[in-house]
């Protein structure tokens, strides 16, 4: 029990700083704003600017995993103090204050400040870590010339260098208990270079499953991307899409309110959605499998290949001439030189399973969110690692320490079944009264896959022939 309390204790701690950091991990942040927003995250935390850096480092180094409070008996050498991680961040600060500044002094002022005792810290250590923390001689006159410049310039150069994500309320719909009335809500990710949108679904609920799940299937249908820019919505911040990003190498960060340029790509694309609300509403969509249906039409066969302001601005601004005709998303991702950086998809799954842990009953079986799965009568009385997707529990994944993992089914009494509930009529599917500019774009959507696909099929018989 008691290393439950103090894995749960460094879970929470590590989770607590991680927020308190988070607008200081933007790397488009120049030296100048950074510093100045970590003075006034510490006044608001009520705590240092030294131990905001030391969180910082810890982050940078070692990720999540880096922000839990060590045991003192996991501590890295008994030579070394027992507070050396608070040194080395408070090492760091004197260093970027007086980017002249020797080791020698610095370890002289905090020795001066009675943050250690004289002699304690070694030269030779204290420089290591300060290389490693980018502050050699050669990193500090790069940070100098730096220091008071301006932010650059937000725009990225290439796709998938930095994705946008935002979500925004749709329609009500009839999809709820007995046809109750339900909000509907888009979850999309932008590339924030080409606009061009890898994922966007509309779901009948804003929990942060859904945003899990959208970076989910945007990383299987396009690779991993190199950073994710959220806002400080509850969505976007939860332990579970932390964990995710960090095992896939993906760096999460989020904008600071007031800050409106940060989010100038999703805020445009928001404009294009309240369009196709408009026409959704026309059509008289009465189901969510429906709404997406014309959302995947209305997204692929108009706004990826629709002109862009913003990509015209992007390359205007490098004084870079652009097309009259303009560049559209579509265009600007496919000639895009970057290559695509794809997963394994099995990585890709285990990195966003949900994990609890559950004690096998007498009967072989486990229980997790009101649900019974059946797992192996030779664990009884195991504890056991579960790890599930959380919007889909039909199995769940189930490993007892080394061992492999067993894929659990819900356990069901085939005697006792009830059978499933029929929609009724009056909410199935119909032909709705059509709006005719998401007709048109779902008829064009499905003349485009097939002339892809004759395309595919001449280009194969030419090649025969040939």
């Amino acid at each position: 029990m008691k290393n439950k309390e103090t894995t749960q204790w460094q879970e929470e701690t590590a989770h607590s700083r991680y927020r308190i950091i988070t607008p200081l991990l933007d790397q488009d942040l120049a030296p100048a704003e950074r510093a100045e927003l970590r003075r006034k995250i510490a006044a608001e935390n009520n705590v240092s600017e030294r131990t905001l850096f030391r969180y910082e480092l810890s982050y940078r180094s070692g990720g999540f995993t880096g922000l839990k409070p060590v045991n003192r008996a996991q501590r890295r050498s008994a030579k070394l103090p027992e507070n050396f991680d608070e040194l080395v961040g408070t090492a760091i600060q004197l260093k970027k204050e007086v980017p002249s500044r020797s080791v020698d002094r610095i370890i002289l002022i905090m020795e001066m400040e009675g943050l250690v005792a004289p002699g304690i810290l070694k030269r030779s250590t204290l420089q290591r870590y300060l290389y490693r923390a980018g502050l050699g001689v050669k990193q500090m006159k790069r940070y100098t010339e730096q220091r008071n410049a301006v932010a650059k310039r937000y725009c990225k150069p290439h796709r998938m260098m930095l994705v946008q994500g935002d979500m925004k309320d749709g329609p009500s719909l009839p999809i709820g208990k007995d046809g109750k009335m339900v909000e509907t809500h888009l979850s999309a990710l932008i590339d924030q270079h080409s606009r061009y949108v890898i994922f966007g679904r509309w779901y009948d609920t804003e929990s942060s499953e859904i945003v899990e799940d959208s970076l989910h299937q945007a990383i299987l249908r396009h690779g991993k991307m190199d950073k994710l820019l959220f806002d400080n919505g509850p969505q976007y911040i939860n332990k579970h899409l932390l964990r995710a990003a960090e095992r896939l190498g993906i760096t999460i960060v989020h904008s600071k309110p007031y800050h409106a340029w940060t989010k100038g790509a999703v805020e445009r694309f928001n404009g294009f959605v309240d369009t196709f609300l408009d026409e959704a509403k026309a059509q008289k969509i009465s189901t969510l499998e429906g709404l997406n249906t014309a959302w995947e039409a209305w997204l692929e066969s108009y706004y990826h290949n629709k002109p862009h302001a913003g990509i015209r601005e992007y390359y205007e601004s490098l004084g870079v001439s652009v097309p009259a005709e303009g560049i559209s998303p579509r265009q600007e991702w496919e000639r895009d030189s970057r290559a695509l950086t794809f997963l394994d998809t099995m990585v890709v799954a285990e990195a966003f399973l949900h994990h609890e842990k559950r004690t096998v009953d007498k009967a072989g079986c486990i229980s997790l969110k009101g649900t019974k799965y059946e797992v192996s009568t030779a664990l009884c009385g195991c504890e056991v690692d579960v790890g599930y997707d959380p919007l889909d529990t039909s199995t769940v994944r189930v490993r007892y320490k080394n061992t492999e993992p067993i894929t659990a089914s819900r356990f069901v009494i085939a005697d006792h079944c009830s059978p499933a509930p029929v929609r009724p009529a009056s909410l199935q599917e119909t032909t709705p009264e059509s709006s005719r500019f998401l007709t048109l774009l779902e008829q064009k959507q499905k003349a485009d896959a097939t002339h892809l696909a004759n395309a595919i099929s001449f280009s194969s018989y030419r090649k025969d022939g040939e």
